[in-house]
């Protein structure tokens, strides 16, 4: 396939159909309330589409569809080998669909359209295929019992899971949630970050063509405040998980606890230093890689080496390594392929 060059990926992006509306019980409808937000594209400041504004009620009803595709069995109780091909389709269809979802990616967060297209979207793919594959090859236990007992250890769905995710790489943190959890036969309602729901609105589609029944997949854009919070004090949700600030995840677990102490997953935070001590055998590999650890995705990453420790020895030596490494991380309009900032 031919590269696309900076006029095409913008032509392209004149050309897109933007889809803003929540996705429940299989379909794509508006708003409980009627009320949509601007969303906003941080590459020029225009508004991309009008974004259905979730809230309480929308909750409700996409955590009973979830409820119901689950008490159903369409999905939890599928065969393993049917669920596994669905999931292989599911990360064939994005990986077939890459440069409408790489171009959603940068156009709605603003990384470059090269790191959207050969990072996220591949590693949201092999997500999706690694839990697939995984799904016929975890078995249940039996227990070291005396010989006239019987301990069986089995792992089952919980049920209807709430998975809310942050904005610096939309599209791979919810495969990161969705392939667990849709592998092991539970319900999920998504909540993608209110900067950046264009992916997983469009991703929802994609599931139910690949066979995923509806209901198993629910997409609801909108604030933390309104429907995620509605979400984690849901009565219904079994689980919820999260990835995000550690402020919220504290607030989520306080949620979960006034609710129905759901189960709770949380990633929050993180930020780790880069440590480069005086016997490293290649610096000017370690300042490539620490310029790299704090450029990459604009630094917008929870493991971003915000920190760099240089034994006092070398610092003399290294820093300027680090800074010349730095000069070829220059920003750019992100849908230039050269862009890399």
């Amino acid at each position: 396939m031919t590269a696309l060059t900076f006029a095409d990926w913008q032509q392209r992006a004149r050309d897109l159909h933007i889809e803003g509306r929540a996705f429940i019980q299989g379909e794509y409808s508006a708003s409980a309330a009627g009320a949509d937000f601007d969303c906003i594209s941080p590459v020029d400041g225009r508004v991309l589409a009008q974004v259905a504004s979730c809230d309480e009620a929308d909750a409700d009803r996409a955590v009973l569809s979830a409820r119901m595709a689950f008490e159903s069995g369409a999905w939890s109780r599928l065969a393993p080998a049917k669920r596994k091909a669905v999931m292989i389709r599911f990360a064939d269809l994005l990986e077939a669909n890459a440069q409408e979802l790489a171009l959603l990616e940068t156009l709605d967060m603003g990384k470059p359209i090269s790191d959207a297209l050969a990072v996220d979207v591949p590693g949201a793919a092999r997500a999706l295929r690694w839990s697939g594959e995984a799904i016929d090859k975890i078995y249940d236990e039996v227990a070291a019992t005396p010989h006239d007992q019987l301990g069986l250890v089995t792992r089952e769905p919980v049920g209807v899971v709430a998975a809310i995710v942050p904005w610096n790489f939309p599209l791979m943190m919810a495969c990161w949630k969705l392939g667990p959890a849709l592998a092991t036969g539970n319900s999920v309602v998504l909540k993608p970050s209110e900067k950046s729901p264009l992916s997983a609105i469009r991703m929802a589609q994609l599931a139910i063509e690949a066979g995923i029944p509806p209901g198993v997949l629910n997409v609801l854009p909108g604030y933390g405040h309104t429907v995620g919070k509605a979400l984690a004090l849901h009565m219904d949700v079994d689980t919820l998980v999260f990835t995000g600030s550690t402020r919220v995840a504290k607030q989520l677990m306080i949620y979960a606890g006034e609710s129905n102490m759901k189960r709770v997953w949380l990633e929050a935070g993180g930020k780790s230093p880069n440590i480069v001590f005086a016997d490293a055998p290649d610096l000017k590999a370690a300042a490539e890689a620490a310029a790299s650890a704090i450029a990459f995705n604009q630094g917008e990453v929870c493991t971003a080496g915000s920190r760099l420790l240089v034994e006092s020895s070398i610092k003399a030596r290294f820093l300027p390594m680090v800074v010349e490494a730095l000069k070829g991380w220059k920003p750019g309009n992100p849908l230039d392929p050269a862009t890399n900032v």
